[in-house]
């Protein structure tokens, strides 16, 4: 099943700081999510100054339990990045996806 994730970074001042700091593992993860047919797509979501502030991901998981499990160990979730998540089913169309 297909999952959109939108998920907000805190707005603290260090939290661009965390984010830098768990960006490589973080991306590393989605490319092996992305091999494993797992990740579909993402995006970063930026401000008006085009920085980033969170991320928007489409995920393809068996159960909504799976998703809960793989972001207890996302980096940017153990990092304390993402501060609000938000986890909806979805279905990208056909034409979408390779």
């Amino acid at each position: 099943m297909q999952f959109l994730i939108m998920a907000y970074d805190g707005t603290d001042d260090k939290a661009p700081e965390r984010r830098m700091a768990a960006r490589e593992t973080h991306l590393a993860g989605i490319v092996k999510m992305k091999e494993a047919g797992k990740a579909i797509y993402g995006v970063a979501i930026l401000n008006d100054r085009e920085q980033m502030i969170g991320s928007a991901l489409v995920v393809d998981f068996p159960t909504r339990a799976d998703v809960d499990a793989w972001l207890k160990t996302e980096p940017y979730v153990v990092g304390d990045v993402w501060r609000k998540i938000e986890v909806l089913p979805a279905r990208v169309p056909p034409m979408f996806v390779k």
